[in-house]
């Protein structure tokens, strides 16, 4: 757990171990069969995977990257196809979303099982049934890494996290613990989903009326909480952008006062929340249907 934490060439070295990460998974499956999901080398699993799984998108090979996601079809010889792992031009980011993902593999081996489905499955129910806070922040964290970035994985993972292993409820479930570091993972989880277009609306549905509810009346007063409520804001930005039935949603939650409130604070200290807040606001103005909706 130690080594996995020691920079990129560690996490390159312990992703190329032979059976390392198969190891992992295997252990972590037996836990959730055994219905042991709170001990502690379940947490130590958990957390190797979690650190595996940082900038994973930019450190894999590109030739790696491209034997697994390159497509096999509608690709002309004279187009020079970019490697889908580390692109970050604009051109290639709208295409990927548009583009049909390939099949993953029945039987994933070391790193590949580490965007894989089943392993994503596996997170969500480490979040359903562990009470270890570690576990939990690890689970949910391995998640925000798979979906930080802007290639095919992240998309697939996202897609795969929202519809097809119906993940919200138990991420959901994770904003109202008591532990700040876990609150604040779930968030940025969530504001990585946010940025798929094709899932806000099923986000906005599951989670924004929470997402309101633990927004705080003000700035807080501590930097983790004033980083999360910079989180709320910016998945709440994402959600509403070019939605107005979501806005709806949340002027419903009474979310416009509290986050009026956050834009308001004049403390440089805490001027990361205020400015998410500013944000916000300036995007929800943008909805001139509901100008008269905000009056009120």
């Amino acid at each position: 757990r130690n080594m996995s934490s020691a920079g990129p060439e560690g996490r390159k070295m312990m992703r190329e171990c032979e059976g390392l990460i198969d190891s992992l998974v295997y252990y972590i499956q037996g836990a959730i069969a055994d219905h042991e999901p709170n001990d502690k080398a379940t947490e130590n699993c958990v957390c190797i995977l979690h650190n595996l799984s940082y900038q994973l998108e930019i450190e894999l090979p590109e030739s790696y990257a491209q034997s697994i996601y390159m497509q096999r079809r509608n690709i002309s010889n004279n187009d020079k196809t970019p490697g889908c792992f580390g692109t970050r031009s604009r051109k290639v980011k709208e295409k990927q979303q548009d583009t049909p993902l390939p099949e993953e593999k029945s039987s994933p081996k070391g790193v590949e099982s580490l965007w894989h489905s089943t392993l994503i499955r596996i997170y969500l129910s480490l979040i359903a049934k562990s009470t270890r806070n570690y576990t939990q922040e690890a689970s949910l964290g391995a998640l925000q890494n798979l979906t930080a970035g802007t290639g095919p994985m992240p998309f697939a993972v996202a897609r795969t996290v929202v519809q097809k292993a119906n993940g919200l409820p138990s991420i959901r479930a994770m904003l109202h613990v008591s532990h700040p570091a876990v609150k604040k993972t779930a968030v940025s989880l969530l504001r990585n989903l946010s940025r798929n277009t094709s899932l806000k609306n099923d986000i906005a549905r599951e989670v924004l009326p929470d997402l309101v509810s633990i927004l705080p009346e003000c700035v807080p007063g501590c930097d983790v909480a004033c980083e999360t409520t910079a989180s709320i804001c910016y998945t709440l930005f994402n959600l509403t952008q070019s939605s107005s039935h979501n806005t709806r949603l949340l002027l419903s939650a009474h979310g416009l006062p509290k986050v009026i409130a956050i834009s308001m604070n004049d403390s440089n200290m805490f001027s990361k929340a205020s400015r998410a807040a500013s944000v916000l606001l300036y995007s929800l103005w943008s909805h001139t249907d509901l100008h008269s909706a905000y009056k009120k």
